[in-house]
């Protein structure tokens, strides 16, 4: 399986990197030139209802870690990420979150790592 790394939109691109961007909505201020992204799964995003709940609170983090595992089980789009860590060294998901510690990417990423 390859390295999944996670970043922010705004952070500079690395060369080796298939770049997924797993936000539901388009980045402000990035145009697809800046973000290159080759892939926008917005699919494999929290929904909106779980998103809006969560609301980027520290204190609701662990339960809203909970609440987004239990999608990503459900998830089609999960199987679409797997297949892409067979296929690249290194997978790198992208997000907008101003936090870099408490978002749905670093969720995500122990996810994946987990299967």
């Amino acid at each position: 399986m390859s390295a999944i790394k996670i970043k922010r939109v705004y952070e500079s691109v690395a060369k080796d990197e298939y770049r997924i961007l797993v936000d539901r909505l388009w980045p402000r201020g990035v145009t697809k030139e800046q973000a290159a992204i080759d892939l926008w799964l917005k699919e494999i995003a929290p929904s909106p209802e779980l998103r809006k709940w969560f609301n980027h609170d520290p204190e609701k983090f662990n339960e809203f870690r909970n609440r987004y595992v239990e999608e990503l089980e459900k998830n089609p789009a999960t199987a679409t990420v797997l297949s892409l860590l067979t296929k690249h060294n290194t997978v790198t998901l992208v997000y907008a979150a101003k936090n870099v510690d408490i978002n749905h990417a670093v969720v995500l990423k122990a996810f994946m790592e987990s299967m």
